[in-house]
């Protein structure tokens, strides 16, 4: 995710229990152009582990390019190209969502991924309003070499409204012969339980419901392991991981380049309190005060 996914979050997550984690989306115009904040989205860290490096643009020669040079200077376990994202900054360039229109375009731009490197393809889709439309582009894919799609059960005008069509994963699941990751509303262990047995999909992604919580990793897969339903972290709980995600971006040197307010603030979600702790980060840019505004306000019991 946008914004969420750097790599200081990334490893926070696999502490949690995640078992794959894939960066921010990468454009890869500005690969070939070797900017600096591209290459740093791609990069890893060791205690990651095997990681993805998400991949988005319209042109499949420069996806191609901009693969190779990724594979030879970061070798990811993965790269997974985004047909997804629905933000129009993404769209009005023709990537992302824009891109399931044109189900041979996507061919062109797979099939140049897979041939630029030996590395695993795997790509991200969101649904269109018509079934037949959505299978189509889910063959395309997989006939273009990617090994792993990744369906998100809304379409690209829904953005992140309304509910997410497992159906469509359903019958994708039926279609294809490769693995179908799906994606959309997973947000506790019995959601998780049922989208796995509703579309016999192979894998389950977590997107927003991870934004400041971590933890749900551990709480799903408790409950997809033994059926034990883990309760949320209390107030202090999540200090300790708020805590933990702070020093990795200080680790990283990602403070400055992160909204501070904003990414402390999904640490906040479902407490007791929230308003007020959230206002108490209003202007605070220093990692400590931000820490001793919540301990306070956690002490009291607000």
């Amino acid at each position: 995710m946008a914004d969420v996914t750097n790599r200081a979050y990334r490893i926070l997550c696999k502490r949690y229990g995640a078992d794959y984690c894939i960066t921010e989306m990468v454009n890869a115009d500005a690969i070939l152009h070797a900017d600096s904040g591209a290459l740093g989205r791609a990069e890893s860290a060791d205690e990651e582990g095997p990681y993805g490096i998400q991949l988005f643009g319209s042109n499949p020669e420069t996806m191609g390019e901009a693969a190779a040079i990724l594979t030879e200077k970061f070798m990811p376990s993965s790269i997974d190209i985004n047909f997804g994202c629905p933000s129009s900054a993404i769209m009005s360039c023709g990537a992302g969502s824009a891109l399931l229109g044109s189900p041979d375009k996507i061919y062109s731009i797979v099939e140049s991924v897979s041939e630029a490197t030996e590395i695993p393809i795997t790509a991200k889709i969101r649904i269109l309003d018509n079934i037949d439309d959505t299978l189509e582009i889910a063959r395309k894919i997989e006939s273009s070499g990617a090994c792993a799609l990744a369906v998100h059960g809304r379409t690209a005008k829904m953005g992140y409204s309304g509910v997410a069509n497992h159906e469509f994963t359903r019958r994708i699941c039926e279609e294809v012969s490769i693995p179908v990751i799906a994606n959309g509303d997973i947000v506790d262990g019995p959601k998780a339980a049922e989208v796995l047995e509703y579309t016999g999909c192979q894998a389950l992604m977590i997107g927003r419901a991870a934004m400041g919580d971590p933890d749900i990793f551990h709480r799903i897969g408790s409950y997809l392991e033994n059926g034990e339903i883990v309760q949320a972290p209390a107030c202090e709980d999540k200090l300790t991981c708020l805590s933990e995600y702070l020093k990795l971006l200080e680790e990283f040197d990602l403070v400055s380049h992160v909204n501070l307010q904003a990414h402390s603030g999904w640490f906040l979600k479902g407490l007791k309190g929230a308003r007020k702790m959230r206002s108490s980060l209003q202007g605070v840019r220093d990692p400590e005060i931000i820490l001793e505004n919540l301990r306070r306000i956690c002490s009291e019991g607000v």
